[in-house]
Order: C-alpha cells, then structure tokens, then sequence
C-alpha cells in the first residue's frame, strides 16, 4: 500500500456457501496465524453453521467474526431466519448487508437493507452495507447515480453517531465472482462519490471517518493498486478468502 491513510483499512472475507465446520475452523485459524502485527482490520465472515465454532476458534486472536446476513426482527415466526441478538450470542462483531447475491437471488431491496441495518446498530453490532451497479448500469453512465440511491436509501433515518459502526463495501454487482474488476481509478471514482453522498447525509466529519471497502474480484494480485487509491479504505473480498494464502497477501497489501 503506498498511501498512510487515517481510516484503518479493513479487510474482509466473504465465505459465502464454502465449507464445512471443521474446514471452516481450519481456515479461520489460519488467517489468524498468518495476520500477525498488520494494522489492519481483519475480518472473516463464515456460513450460519460454522459461525459458533469459528468465533471460539478465533477467540484471543486479531481476527473479528461477521455473518452474511441477519433478519430485521429480534425473534418470531421468521422460520429460516437469525436475529442480532442470536449473532451476538456466537460471538459476531459485524455483519454484511445488502450483497448483490442476497440481492439478485433472495428479494434483498434498499428498503429491507435499511431495516436490517437500523436492527444491526440497535443491537450494538457493526454492519458492513454493500452497494453496487449492475453491467447495464455501468453501460447506461448510470453507475453513480444508482450507487448514490442505495447509499441514501440504506441510510435512511440512520443517527450519524451510529456510523461509528458502520462500513460501506462498493460492491460493482459485473465484478463479483467474474474475474473482472473494475479498474483502480474506476473504483476510486465511485468510491469518492459515496463519500459525498455521506457526506450530505451525515457531514464532512463523519464521512471522513466512514470506511468505504472494495468489493469485486479483488485478489493478490490487483489488490495493492485498489487499496492504494484515497478513498478505498479495504476490499471485501470473495473467492481469494478461501485461500489463507491468497487473504493473508491481500492483508499484506493493506498494512
């Protein structure tokens, strides 16, 4: 990384429907052998089933605990679902809302990432919110102008002092999973777009403070140019999280 910045980077592994309990652990302990001193942020986000094992695994490390997903309401007949106060309880710090997959797949709207952020920051945990435009978006020079209504509408009626605990991960929806990746200055620009657009929500002070992560196909090998532009504070990171190896040099590239 070739820029000091004030925001601590924060990088995030999105396990997304990988692995076993065991092989959950198994790679959970290594990323937290292999962080050692990085001032980085570390962040790993395993399946439902392993998220109990996981967080005992790293339990005395550096490497923070987040789910993929949470329901708005605490507790009721929400059959398949899981609440703050249940990820709480197995040891979660963070949360991610709002990806593209819960998105296209699962009937995710703005509306419900709002509701699911506001019960994230009531619940005192820490929330990862991602935003994204499709390929389409990007052709039609709609890319800032879409990525700025689910910033606003994620935020809605959000105290700016609970930003404190809230992340942005620009998420371009072409570059998951495709092995494209938006370029560095592509990526700052949209990056920098939803600083202001925070900025007009909550004020230059707390949009300075805010991390914003890139999200998209990000590997060892390109992760040192996204993370070295201003306003890219992380990467959240899919399939190269799999890997220790492939993390942990994406880690390095951060701090």
């Amino acid at each position: 990384m070739t820029e000091t910045k004030a925001r601590r980077p924060l990088i995030a592994g999105n396990w997304k429907l990988h692995n076993t309990i065991e092989a959950s652990v198994e790679l959970a302990r290594a990323v937290a052998d292999g962080v050692g001193t990085s001032s980085c942020e570390v962040v790993v986000a395993p399946v439902f089933t392993a998220l109990h094992a996981v967080g005992k695994a790293l339990q005395g490390t550096s490497v923070t605990l987040a789910a993929q997903d949470v329901h708005w309401e605490p507790k009721g007949a929400f059959t398949g679902e899981v609440s703050v106060p249940l990820l709480a309880d197995v040891g979660c710090s963070y949360v991610i809302l709002g990806h593209s997959e819960r998105r296209q797949f699962f009937g995710e709207t703005d509306d419900t990432v709002n509701r699911k952020l506001k019960a994230v920051v009531a619940g005192n945990l820490s929330a990862i919110v991602c935003v994204g435009e499709s390929l389409a978006e990007r052709d039609a020079g709609q890319a800032v102008s879409r990525v700025d209504a689910q910033v606003c509408a994620a935020f809605a009626e959000i105290d700016p002092t609970a930003m404190t605990r809230v992340v942005v991960a620009y998420e371009p929806i072409w570059a998951i999973g495709t092995g494209r990746t938006a370029s560095p200055a592509d990526a700052q620009a949209v990056h920098a777009a939803i600083r202001s657009t925070l900025s007009e929500l909550f004020g230059a002070n707390v949009a300075a403070q805010t991390r914003i992560l890139y999200g998209g196909s990000v590997n060892e090998a390109n992760a040192d140019s996204l993370l070295s532009q201003p306003d890219i504070d992380g990467a959240l990171v899919g399939g190269a999280s799999l890997s220790a190896e492939k993390f942990l040099a994406i880690v390095g590239a951060a701090g």
